[in-house]
């Protein structure tokens, strides 16, 4: 698979995990791919917590699913019945979970190309996050982000010591398929943009689709 062709193809996977679980060697070729990733200073901030436990599975898949009430009952009537046919997560259904954790204190006080823009140290481990994203997507693999979640939460359910922070909850595993239509454009919750409306030159305002 090409790399436009992984870019097009790759989905956020809710309902097509087969149950099975990734092969080792596939799932490390994929991490490794994620560790391959550009950080700011060369500071990795990125570590992978792998969570296959059915327990732990089973009790943040509750916790999600709580969230998801408390959203839905936040919505208006008309949007709430938009988003109840939407699947959020596929945490028992894909059998492992890749937390994907930030140190931003990783590489120390003095992180080159971080002094004017911090924020380039969290930038750094989603860039690790795409990099996996799109390796799984060459290897058939299916990943859904789940985002449903109170950090505490989560740093307390695996254990996190004092600084590291969760950034995402990865559901991996093998799929039947990858949807042709993303799901947010499918049930109708929002389509995309097309490219020409995100395009300016030399400036925001006066630069759009010139």
């Amino acid at each position: 698979m090409s790399l436009y062709e992984a870019i097009r193809t790759r989905r956020d996977v809710r309902a097509e995990f087969t149950g099975e679980s990734v092969d080792d060697a596939v799932l490390w070729r994929i991490l490794e791919a994620a560790h391959c990733a550009p950080s700011v200073g060369n500071s990795q901030p990125w570590d992978f917590v792998l969570v296959r436990n059915r327990a732990t599975l089973r009790k943040f898949a509750a916790h999600v699913a709580e969230k998801r009430l408390a959203f839905a009952r936040s919505l208006p009537a008309e949007r709430a019945a938009t988003f109840d046919p939407i699947k959020i997560e596929g945490i028992e259904e894909s059998g492992t979970g890749i937390v994907v954790v930030h140190d931003d204190t990783r590489g120390g006080p003095h992180i080159l190309g971080r002094a004017s823009v911090p924020e380039t140290g969290v930038y750094s481990t989603i860039l690790a996050i795409q990099n996996l994203w799109l390796a799984a997507t060459a290897e058939q693999i299916g990943v859904g982000w789940v985002s449903f979640y109170d950090a505490p939460f989560l740093t307390e359910l695996i254990d996190l010591p004092a600084g590291i922070r969760p950034v995402a909850w990865l559901c991996i595993g093998p799929v039947t398929e990858f949807q042709r239509i993303p799901d947010l454009e499918r049930f109708g919750w929002r389509g995309r943009r097309e490219l020409a409306d995100a395009v300016h030159y030399e400036g925001y305002e006066a630069g759009r689709g010139q």
